[in-house]
């Protein structure tokens, strides 16, 4: 179970307002890091996102993980998360055109997702109530195989 995942953006707060708004959740100050909030869903995982200022990085502390800052940090990243949302997709896209944000249904073969680009720089892909049904039931390691089986081509021997 993924309970929260980090990211960093360009305006931490807007953000957070915003994703609150999807997740049907609250955006709060996040203390250990100044600068930064958290989206805490309203569900029964405890489901959070942690926006960061731009740049930054968790690095090994001596003790536990620390925060640094690199001036010098791509905008673009490759981490990104699926997420349940109550959230109609009518919803997400209104929300995401009245930020001037990328929004899109993409089909990734065998489900569906919405994707949801924060800032347009990091992809979140939202899955409202009938894709997050599409998705859980096709993400179980018996699909994943059938799955991965039928897209390898076969291999013949000579």
């Amino acid at each position: 179970m993924l309970h929260h995942i980090s990211i960093a953006v360009d305006n931490p707060l807007h953000v957070a307002e915003i994703l609150a708004q999807v997740c049907h959740g609250q955006s709060l100050p996040f203390p250990p890091h100044p600068g930064s909030y958290i989206v805490i869903a309203d569900d029964e995982y405890g489901t959070a996102i942690e926006l960061y200022p731009a740049g930054t990085e968790l690095i090994p502390g001596v003790e536990e993980a620390a925060f640094s800052h690199n001036n010098f940090s791509s905008p673009f990243t490759a981490v990104h998360a699926a997420i349940s949302v109550p959230t109609s997709r009518e919803e997400i896209e209104d929300i995401g055109a009245r930020e001037g944000w990328l929004v899109r249904q993409c089909d990734r073969d065998p489900f569906h997702v919405i994707e949801f680009w924060v800032e347009n720089k990091l992809m979140l892909e939202f899955l409202p109530p009938d894709l997050a049904l599409e998705y859980l039931n096709f993400m179980q390691p018996q699909n994943w195989r059938a799955f991965v089986n039928s897209a390898v081509p076969a291999v013949t021997g000579s």
